[in-house]
């Protein structure tokens, strides 16, 4: 049924995916809870460029966070329709694989 406050949301859901960062990111996040830090070694941005990204996947409803100290760690909400439709499609990098499991993560 339509709905123009399910489409405004929609609207909003494609374009955040519309952006390659993030879908990197949800790619990374398949098989791990990942913190900024873990990302920044991996993308090649900046701690708040991350953390930006991070709050726009949020806001959108594609991510979890969960606060351990100081860290905030983050993992796919698979409550999100649209992100099981998106993962059967969305392809793994084989090079960003290798550089999160090099990744130093979080100084403690």
């Amino acid at each position: 049924m339509y709905t123009e406050p399910r489409i405004e949301a929609m609207v909003e859901e494609f374009k955040v995916l519309g952006d390659k960062t993030r879908l990197r990111i949800i790619a990374l996040l398949q098989s791990r809870e990942l913190c900024v830090c873990d990302l920044t070694d991996v993308l090649g941005i900046s701690q708040p460029g991350v953390s930006q990204q991070m709050r726009r996947l949020r806001q959108a409803g594609f991510v979890n966070e969960r606060r351990e100290g100081q860290w905030i760690y983050y993992s796919l909400n698979m409550e999100n329709p649209l992100l099981a439709l998106l993962l059967v499609m969305l392809p793994k990098s084989e090079e960003d694989e290798k550089k999160i499991m090099a990744s130093k993560g979080c100084p403690t």
